[in-house]
């Protein structure tokens, strides 16, 4: 296990040097989505024909709290990570399509996804749940904001700008899951139990 300090857009090289375990510390943009952005980008947008480029990007399953001050702008409360595996329909789409290299969320995602993030040279980012605010330290500014009238401010497409922000692979591009191997050890340790009960 490492620890890895990585600016985005991410190359596949930087991305398939990863493994399950490895700390990463990202600087440079994030965009967050949850279920209806992710419905967007994959049902109704275009690559290219976005504000904002996915090429190389990272998606946070994240509905951060905003507040707008007098002057117009975005202040940031807190932006703690969402349940990823609400997103399991669509993640596989965005990394094909618009060639996003990591998501960021909270409880891992499908195991059928490690096929993509495979193919594709992607990865799994898991956030601390439970620390939105320390999280939301790490944020720098908000860059910009898409769809947040149309979607509500959580459901929107947030651009922030991040320096150092704390992850850890659990889902890698060679095919490993930390949340499966964590399933299987411990299904074989409540049978254990239960055998000698």
């Amino acid at each position: 296990m490492r620890e890895v300090k990585l600016t985005t857009p991410l190359s596949e090289k930087d991305v398939r040097a990863l493994e399950v375990g490895d700390r990463v510390l990202l600087s440079g943009q994030v965009v967050t989505a949850r279920d209806r952005a992710h419905r967007y980008l994959v049902e109704e947008a275009v690559p290219g024909k976005l504000p904002f480029d996915l090429a190389g990007g990272v998606v946070y399953h994240c509905g951060p709290v905003t507040r707008r001050r007098d002057d117009g702008t975005w202040e940031l409360i807190a932006a703690g990570p969402t349940t990823s595996a609400r997103m399991n329909a669509y993640v596989g789409a965005l990394v094909e399509r618009f060639g996003v290299r990591a998501i960021i969320g909270k409880g891992g995602m499908a195991a059928g996804l490690l096929k993509t993030f495979g193919e594709c040279g992607a990865v799994y980012l898991s956030a601390v749940g439970g620390a939105a605010q320390s999280l939301a330290a790490a944020v720098e500014r908000i860059d910009g904001c898409h769809k947040v009238d149309e979607f509500g401010a959580p459901e929107g497409l947030w651009l922030l700008g991040v320096r150092d922000f704390p992850t850890v692979v659990t889902m890698d591009a060679h095919g490993r899951s930390l949340h499966d191997e964590v399933e299987a050890t411990s299904g074989r340790q409540l049978r254990t139990f239960l055998d000698t009960a």
